[in-house]
This record gives structure tokens, C-alpha cells and sequence, in this order.
């Protein structure tokens, strides 16, 4: 079991979270379009410039029994698939009951952002929504572990 994030949008705190999860697993796989600083020995993956060139790094090697931290909702629904554990750095899991909803929410948004209509986003990022997302990594490990 591997911990993936995409870790262009992950914060720090996350981060660190993962970082000490990653002793329990086979480690953890940092990858995004920049150099992601403070992730120790952990595994980064710098790729190219291009868009979704990280989430297609990710997308090719995860697959069942890893673990997935994205922000990205299409990139979460073709991990889905795959049989992968995904959530994103708040503790939301992604399944395939939950992500037709999502994807319907995020279109809506990212049309609305097209059209210049302004909305409210998440911005807040405190001790509650890391509690939330160490809490839901911990049981997603100890289901997989089980699993093994």
C-alpha cells in the first residue's frame, strides 16, 4: 500500500500527516508540476508543465489497496475505478456512490467561474478540516491493512 497525493493544492499540515502515515505503508508519492518542499525521504515526482500531467502520473501506477489524496474530482472518479482509496485533504472519501454528485457540483462551479459569476469556495483550512482528514486516513489505512 502506497499513499499518492497530488500535491500541487495539498497543504502543508496534510502533508506532515502524510509523511507520518507513510511509516505504516509502503510509503508515500509526492507529485505535482514543482519541487514540494520539507516531504523528507518521501518520493516526489516532479512532472511536466502540462496540465493534468501529474494526475495522469498518479492515475497510471495507483490502483487497489493504495491510497489517493486529490482535491481533483475528475481525477478522483478514474482513480475510483481503479479500485484505489481516494479522499481529499478535508477527509471526504470518494466512492463510486458519492462522485456523480460531485462531478454534477464541480461542472456546475466551474461553469459558473466561466461565466464570471462568483461564488463561495472553501478557504478555510484549520484544525477542524485536518482533524477530519487524519481521522479518515487513519481508518482508510487500517481497512486496507485488514484487507491484506
Amino acid at each position: 500500500m502506497k499513499i499518492f497525493v497530488d500535491a500541487d493544492s495539498c497543504p502543508k499540515p496534510a502533508r506532515d500527516i502524510i509523511l507520518k502515515a507513510a511509516k505504516r505503508t509502503g510509503g508515500a508519492v509526492f507529485a505535482a508540476n514543482r519541487p514540494i518542499p520539507g516531504i523528507g525521504n518521501s518520493e516526489m515526482w516532479i512532472c511536466p508543465p502540462e496540465d493534468g500531467s501529474a494526475d495522469n502520473a498518479i492515475a497510471e501506477r495507483a490502483g487497489p489497496g493504495d491510497i489517493v489524496v486529490t482535491r481533483d474530482i475528475p481525477l478522483a472518479a478514474r482513480l475510483v475505478k481503479t479500485g484505489a482509496a481516494v479522499l481529499d485533504d478535508r477527509g471526504r472519501v470518494y466512492a463510486a456512490e458519492n462522485l456523480g454528485e460531485r462531478l454534477s457540483v464541480r461542472n456546475f462551479t466551474v461553469g459558473l467561474a466561466e461565466n464570471g459569476m462568483d461564488f463561495d469556495r472553501e478557504t478555510n483550512y484549520g484544525k477542524r478540516e485536518l482533524k477530519a482528514f487524519a481521522d479518515s486516513l487513519d481508518r482508510l489505512i487500517t481497512r486496507l491493512s485488514r484487507a491484506v
